[in-house]
């Protein structure tokens, strides 16, 4: 039995797939520790883990991050990123410490399973192999590992083939890490420095490659390309595929039947003002589609008072029943919900610059299953034309469903006992010839 310490930021598309990695391991009988936010207690227990809470000081409420952060209000691109880094993912860092080493010091642990934005974890990971368990990176956002073939994490450019591809790449990690991430990348190093007594010895963001394992919850299909990707990084496929949705149907679902579905959603994060959805409801009015729309959460009656005639709306939908209904999904790029989208074949339009969805919507885009409109506030007639376009070109349906056919090929969540044994058993192995 491996004894396994999962962490997690505390915010819900972060947890929501940890869960379900969490139900695997345990029904693969291993003890199974889980150390996020106070409000997903419960949720962590369903799962038969144990529940660790985060210090307060690392604990934050997602479901209005613009309010407990008002500097974050208005800021996308890479100056999103670097204000969410620091102020959200990176200043918790001494208390997500300070909960790790006591729950390593409480019983003995094989792994920690750390999120790509559990930043303590970046900081554990430069300690020597003697200092600590194994460490898994939980890749549940597009990856974040530099190479000569990609351009810098965080700034949502697609690939370009051949040496003048390679020549950008290089000129753009120069800039992005001596200039646009350089203010993060100081208050990375002074954190690991208190720990280790040295800075960080990669690239903030490069963190995960690191690790002594990276398991990546999605299909090669759909990550961009790298020569000589090492071993130690590993796809799985996707979380969504593990359960099915116990979200019951609204009283309208009928309505679906015979219809042309589009699907927006905001996500659960980004949606504390109706952008998107407010366009989306817009740009379609007029048209003979069903615009089905998901809230995140937030109350229905906090839309816009008159909604056109086409629209239908409700706070959560089973995606297991309206995905192989829906003929395109309109989203700003939550990594989660766009699998589900591939999962079925459905066509995606992405708008979204905010977290990680710059770089979802690049690889939208990159794969040929959608259309990325490098925004996060598209006009009603631009939006419309996407998704027309998605309608209407069978390409961009045919590459989603390309991606959903490797995805039904996948393990998913549960491969992950058996390459964590792996790895322990080759750890061992490593150890005993030193």
């Amino acid at each position: 039995m491996t004894s396994v310490l999962i962490t997690s930021t505390p915010v819900r598309g972060h947890i929501t797939p940890l869960l379900s990695i969490a139900e695997a391991l345990v029904a693969a009988g291993d003890r199974v520790r889980f150390l996020t936010g106070g409000r997903y207690q419960r949720e962590v227990l369903a799962t038969g883990a144990d529940f660790l809470p985060l210090p307060p000081e690392a604990d934050y409420d997602d479901r209005d991050l613009d309010t407990a952060c008002p500097g974050r209000r208005g800021r996308s691109g890479p100056a999103g990123i670097r204000y969410d880094m620091i102020e959200i993912f990176l200043k918790p860092v001494p208390a997500q410490l300070r909960a790790v080493r006591e729950a390593l010091g409480s019983e003995p642990t094989d792994v920690i399973l750390a999120e790509t934005m559990f930043a303590a974890a970046s900081v554990l990971a430069d300690l020597p192999r003697s200092q600590r368990p194994l460490i898994a990176s939980l890749g549940i956002v597009p990856l974040a590992f530099k190479h000569p073939d990609v351009a810098p994490y965080g700034l949502g450019i697609r690939p370009l083939p051949g040496p003048l591809g390679r020549l950008r790449n290089a000129a753009l990690t120069v800039a992005a890490e001596r200039g646009v991430f350089a203010p993060v990348q100081r208050f990375a190093d002074d954190l690991t420095r208190e720990v280790t007594g040295r800075p960080m010895q990669r690239f903030f963001l490069d963190w995960p490659a690191g690790c002594d394992l990276l398991v990546q919850f999605t299909v090669a299909e759909f990550e961009y390309p790298r020569a000589g990707l090492p071993d130690h990084v590993r796809f799985v496929g996707t979380v969504s595929r593990s359960a099915a949705s116990t979200i019951p149907l609204p009283d309208w679902w009928r309505d679906l039947d015979g219809r042309r579905v589009v699907h927006v959603t905001q996500g659960t994060v980004a949606n504390t003002e109706w952008g998107l959805i407010g366009t989306a409801l817009e740009a379609l009015a007029d048209d003979d589609v069903l615009v089905v729309v998901s809230t995140g959460g937030r109350p229905v009656d906090t839309l816009p008072p008159r909604l056109p005639g086409n629209a239908r709306v409700a706070r959560f939908l089973p995606y297991d029943w309206l995905l192989p209904r829906t003929d395109v999904l309109v989203t700003n790029g939550g990594y989660g919900g766009v699998h589900h989208a591939l999962e079925h074949g459905v066509p995606i339009v992405t708008a979204g610059r905010t977290e990680e969805k710059a770089e979802v919507g690049a690889r939208v885009s990159w794969s040929g299953a959608g259309i990325d409109l490098r925004t996060d506030r598209p006009s009603p007639r631009r939006l419309r034309r996407a998704v027309r376009a998605a309608l209407d070109e069978p390409r961009y349906r045919a590459r989603s469903a390309a991606i959903g056919a490797a995805i039904g090929r996948s393990p998913g969540p549960g491969a992950l006992h058996g390459i964590l044994a792996e790895a322990l058993d080759a750890d061992a192995s490593t150890a005993e010839h030193i």
